[in-house]
């Protein structure tokens, strides 16, 4: 009997000492160096961090907790195992598109970031394969995907919980951080925005998008506003004629002659332009006539005066014509448009038309 409740006992006691340990296995409880992500968009190609954040806590970091260069962690399978730039898990740079990395091509997709810095300043950055393991400690150099190289810079006031952050941004390219204590590690990532647009673009009218003449339009917008001309004019072409969505409207047209005149053909885009003029309304047609102002100012009058006696004066036809006589000299005509202009514009762009007034008064270009 005693034998039996012994066995009985140790199986109650386990078993307590189990359920002890699952329970605690679920618990959820703050991290002690809390999880943190960080995002920048560059173009349609978001960039994004994600990391854990330990802190200071009076500990001496750069060359200590934080040893440089390569190293034995003591654990692990790596005997030269760079610093993984957190805590805890790996810490991951993810890529929606092909970008570059400080001068390097890397893959669209999602990586561990290493890195490795020297005591002079000089810095090895990792991307690496691998990113789901606990910090380096089973870092594998053959699971490298690319190394660059950067240098810390030094930080004017001290940062006690590590920092990931995208401090500078622009049309095809950002500039990530890491700041810690006083020391700051900067690597500059650049996007081919236009190559990743353009080849959305084609895919795109190849499925459902592409069954509507919008679509067309904006897509030759795109192509002529960074000035691939030749795919510009195949894509409003479409719009223009040979499809069942395709017909003749104000802006296919008048971007068409756009195109025509940046490629030289100027005969061709006046007679693109004049059809458009024919088929636009008073604001298109006055978008159209002030565009042309300071390029070929005699056609800009002509399109501007037809606007006024089109629409029987409607704003903003007067201003549009008030423009052109502005630029190419004729101050006496300009104010005899502008006090037009005045007694049918909207309140809130009055106080504008006089300035404008002022300035004609004055012999000014409004224009300028």
């Amino acid at each position: 009997m005693k034998k039996s409740y012994s066995k009985a006992l140790v199986f109650v006691v386990l078993t307590a000492l189990s359920f002890s340990t699952n329970l605690k296995a679920q618990l959820t409880l703050p991290a002690g160096s809390p999880e943190a992500e960080v995002s920048q968009r560059v173009g349609i190609t978001d960039i994004t961090i994600h990391y854990n954040r330990p802190y200071v806590k009076g500990r001496e970091i750069w060359g200590k907790l934080v040893p440089y260069g390569f190293n034995d962690l003591g654990f692990g399978t790596s005997k030269s195992a760079p610093w993984r730039a957190g805590a805890d898990y790996n810490t991951t740079i993810e890529f929606t598109h092909d970008s570059k990395i400080e001068g390097k091509d890397v893959k669209a997709g999602k990586y561990a970031l290493f890195f490795a810095i020297e005591e002079n300043g000089d810095v090895t950055g990792i991307l690496s394969s691998n990113t789901t393991s606990w910090g380096s400690y089973f870092y594998d150099e053959a699971e490298d995907v690319l190394r660059f190289s950067t240098k810390t810079k030094d930080l004017d006031s001290s940062v006690e919980m590590l920092t990931f952050s995208f401090d500078t941004a622009d049309a095809t390219s950002t500039t990530a951080s890491l700041k810690w204590v006083k020391k700051e590690i900067p690597f500059k990532i650049e996007v081919p925005v236009t190559d990743i647009v353009m080849k959305g673009i084609a895919n795109d009218l190849r499925n459902p998008k592409g069954f509507q003449q919008s679509t067309w339009d904006q897509a030759a917008n795109y192509a002529f506003n960074v000035g691939d001309l030749d795919q510009a004019l195949e894509w409003v072409n479409t719009s223009i004629s040979g499809k069942f969505f395709s017909k003749e409207t104000f802006s296919n047209l008048a971007l068409k002659s756009q195109i025509l005149a940046k490629q030289g053909k100027a005969a061709e885009a006046t007679n693109f332009l004049d059809k458009a003029v024919a088929m636009g309304n008073v604001r298109e047609v006055y978008g159209a006539g002030t565009q042309l102002i300071g390029i070929n100012n005699t056609k800009a009058l002509s399109i501007l005066k037809a606007n006024v006696k089109t629409n029987k004066g409607a704003w903003p036809s007067n201003y549009g014509l008030a423009r052109a006589y502005s630029a190419v000299g004729d101050s006496k005509n300009a104010i005899k448009a502008i006090n037009k202009s005045l007694t049918v514009a909207p309140a809130n762009f009055k106080s504008r038309l006089e300035q404008a007034l002022d300035r004609l008064k004055k012999g000014e270009d409004i224009n300028k």
